[in-house]
């Protein structure tokens, strides 16, 4: 038997980093039918580390969509200072940035990643539940986010995949 280095295995979101967040859900909307995507600006994490140090989250504009059972994110960074996403994408460029696994153990999933190798490349807190991502680039030529299960996102991605059910074509960028 195989020593699985991650207890969950429920990928429940994909990411691409792109440079234009209305011309990438333009083209997600037009070629793959998703949406609605619900567009987050200014994304802000409290208590920010950044390989280790205390940061200042850089500058980002997200939106996320429902498609089947996974959710669809495209993130745009409007500065230039480092980060985790910069490490993966190179400015001005389209590219798959991480896999999400949405838990209700933060620190037992961290460390299993860990243990089987993988950096932290940065933690905060979104509106006051943990978030980390760990670099897994080499493995499996992605980041991984852990997100802390919690009643303020279970209420945002459910009305995210409620949207993406029988969504028309209308109306693809939205706002929460």
């Amino acid at each position: 038997m195989i020593n699985l280095p991650a207890r969950n295995r429920n990928f429940m979101q994909l990411c691409w980093v792109v440079p234009d967040i209305q011309a990438a859900i333009a083209t997600w909307t037009r070629t793959a039918g998703v949406g609605p995507f619900f567009v987050f600006d200014k994304v802000t994490y409290d208590e920010p580390r950044y390989r280790g140090k205390p940061t200042e989250f850089c500058d980002i504009t997200a939106a996320i969509a429902q498609a089947g059972d996974v959710q669809i994110e495209l993130v745009c960074q409007n500065d230039e200072r480092p980060s985790m996403f910069r490490e993966v994408v190179p400015a001005g460029r389209t590219g798959f940035h991480h896999m999400a696994l949405y838990c209700k153990d933060y620190e037992a999933e961290m460390a299993a990643y860990r243990n089987a190798g993988a950096e932290v490349v940065f933690t905060g807190l979104m509106m006051g539940y943990r978030v980390g991502w760990l670099d897994t680039t080499p493995t499996l030529g992605y980041m991984t986010e852990i997100i802390t299960a919690n009643e303020i996102a279970d209420g945002v991605f459910a009305r995210i995949r409620e949207a993406g059910q029988n969504w028309d074509g209308r109306e693809p960028v939205r706002t929460l």
